[in-house]
C-alpha cells in the first residue's frame, strides 16, 4: 500500500508540474486566427487557401511570429464564402467567421457584389480584411470616403479596375502594334467581351473612348453572363464584324468557354485582355489546347519581377500541380505583409495594426507592396506592375515587358515575345 501511495503522489506531481509549465506555455504564445474567406468550391477560393497554407507553414517553421512580449503561431481557417452563387451567404460567412470561429483577420473576398457585403459586416467588427480578389475601385474609395469606419479594409491584389483596364490597353496597344507591322493593317478593329460582372463595367466604359483615342476603331461590345456555357453567338457576331483584337475582360468560368470557342471557330482575331481561366496551368488541357495564343494580364508568371516570384512560383507548382492564380499570390503576400505590420505595432490592437499596415513597404512575390492613402495597392513602375502572359503551344509565356514593348523601361527577365495566331496570320495577309 506505501509504495501503491509513493507511485500515486509522483503521478500527481507530474500532473501538478505539467499543469503548471502547461499554463505558462500559454501565457508565453498564442495563436493567430486568419480567416482564408473565399468561393472555395472554386479555383479563387481554392488557390487563396492553398497561397494561405504556404504561408503559414513558413512562418511557423521560422518560430512564429512575436507581437510584444509574446509569440504566436499562425492559424489560416478555410471559410467559404459561397459568394459566386449568394451575396447573402458571402455576408453570412463573415459574419460567422467573426463571432464564431473567432478569427483575428480576415483575408479573401472574390466577387465585387458579395465583397461589398462581406466588407460592411468585417467593418461592424472592426476586423482588418485584406482583400485579394475584387477589383472595383469603390471598395477602396470607401476608406477615404469614411475612414473612421472602413479603414480596417486593404487590398494586396488585383490592382483596381482602373488600373487593370490601363494594363489591358498597354497589352492591346501591343498587339495593336504588332498586327499593323506584321500584317499592315494601320487602324486595327477591335471587339470587346467582357462578362457582365460589377468589376468590368468601368473597363468596358473606357474602352469606348480609350480605343478610338488609340487609333484603333471599336467593333462593338458583347457582355456574356459570367457563369455562360456558351458563347457561339457573341463569337459569330464578332467574326462578323470584321475585327482584328477581341479585348476580353473574364474572371469567371466563361473564360474557358470563349477560349475553346474562339479555337473551334477560328475566329481570325488575336485576343488579349484578362482571363483569369488562362492563368491557370490546367487552361491548356480543359481547352484542348484551342486556347493557344490566348494573352491575358496576369499577377504573375515565372520570371524574376522580385527575388522571391520563381522560389514560390516553384514552390506552389511543386505542391499543387497549378500556376498560382492571383489570389494565390494576395493570401500569401496578405499574411506575410500582415505579419510584419502585427510585429512593429507590438500589439494585436487592430487600430495600431491598421497604423502599422499603412505604413508598409514590402517587397512581395509579385513586387513592392505599398499602400495608396485610400489603402489601395500601388500600381506602377516599382511597385505593382503585372505582366502579360500568352499560351504559346503549350506553355505559359511572359510577353510583357518585354525588351521590345517594355513599359517604362521594365524588363523582367526570363520573358519572351508576343506571338500573333495563325487564323489571324492566314485571314488578314490574303486580304493584303
Amino acid at each position: 500500500m506505501k509504495r501503491i501511495s509513493g507511485w500515486f503522489l509522483v503521478l500527481v506531481l507530474i500532473v501538478t508540474f505539467m499543469t503548471i509549465f502547461s499554463g505558462l506555455a500559454v501565457a508565453q504564445s498564442g495563436e493567430i486566427k486568419i480567416g482564408i474567406i473565399g468561393p472555395m468550391a472554386f479555383t479563387p477560393g481554392e488557390h487563396m487557401w492553398h497561397g494561405a497554407k504556404l504561408a503559414e507553414a513558413e512562418i511557423n517553421a521560422r518560430g512564429g511570429i512575436s507581437v510584444g512580449t509574446k509569440k504566436y503561431t499562425v492559424k489560416v481557417l478555410k471559410i467559404d464564402s459561397n459568394e459566386e452563387q449568394s451575396v447573402p451567404d458571402a455576408a453570412n460567412a463573415v459574419e460567422r467567421a467573426i463571432t464564431y470561429d473567432k478569427v483575428d483577420f480576415l483575408i479573401g473576398g472574390f466577387r465585387t457584389e458579395a465583397v461589398f457585403a462581406m466588407q460592411d459586416v468585417a467593418m461592424d467588427y472592426k476586423k482588418i480584411f485584406i482583400g485579394i480578389g475584387a477589383a472595383h475601385p469603390e471598395l477602396c474609395a470607401r476608406v477615404t470616403g469614411n475612414y473612421d469606419r472602413y479603414k480596417y479594409w486593404f487590398r494586396v491584389t488585383p490592382v483596381n479596375s482602373n488600373y487593370l483596364g490601363q494594363i489591358i490597353f498597354v497589352l492591346v496597344g501591343m498587339v495593336g502594334d504588332v498586327v499593323t507591322k506584321q500584317l499592315g493593317i494601320a487602324e486595327p478593329k477591335v471587339a470587346v467581351i467582357a462578362e457582365k460582372a460589377v468589376w468590368a463595367d468601368p473597363v468596358v466604359e473606357a474602352a469606348k473612348t480609350v480605343l478610338p483615342g488609340m487609333g484603333m476603331e471599336l467593333a462593338g461590345i458583347w457582355r456574356p453572363s459570367f457563369k455562360a456555357t456558351d458563347v457561339t453567338a457573341e463569337l459569330t457576331a464578332i467574326r462578323g464584324s470584321g475585327a482584328h483584337i477581341i479585348f476580353t475582360a473574364f474572371a469567371g468560368a466563361v473564360g474557358i468557354v470563349y477560349a475553346k470557342q474562339w479555337g473551334e471557330l477560328k475566329i481570325p482575331a488575336a485576343s488579349v485582355g484578362i482571363n483569369a481561366e488562362a492563368q491557370k496551368a490546367g487552361f491548356w488541357k480543359a481547352t484542348g489546347g484551342l486556347g493557344n495564343y490566348e494573352l491575358t494580364a496576369n499577377a504573375l508568371a515565372r520570371v524574376k519581377i522580385t527575388p522571391k516570384t520563381i522560389p514560390f512560383h516553384d514552390k506552389f507548382t511543386k505542391n499543387y500541380g497549378d500556376f498560382p492564380h492571383y489570389t494565390a499570390v494576395g493570401a500569401y503576400d496578405g499574411i506575410n505583409l500582415l505579419v510584419g505590420a502585427l510585429e512593429r505595432a507590438k500589439v494585436l490592437d487592430p487600430d495600431r495594426v491598421v497604423t502599422e499596415m499603412e505604413k508598409s513597404d514590402f517587397t512581395g512575390v509579385a513586387g513592392r507592396l505599398v499602400f495608396s492613402k485610400d489603402h489601395d495597392v500601388t500600381w506602377g513602375p516599382g511597385y505593382i506592375t503585372s505582366v502579360g502572359t500568352q499560351w504559346q503551344n503549350g506553355k505559359l509565356q511572359c510577353v510583357w515587358p518585354v525588351p521590345e514593348y517594355g513599359w517604362q523601361g521594365i524588363k523582367y527577365e526570363g520573358s519572351t515575345n508576343y506571338k500573333l495566331p495563325p487564323a489571324l496570320i492566314e485571314k488578314w495577309k490574303k486580304k493584303r
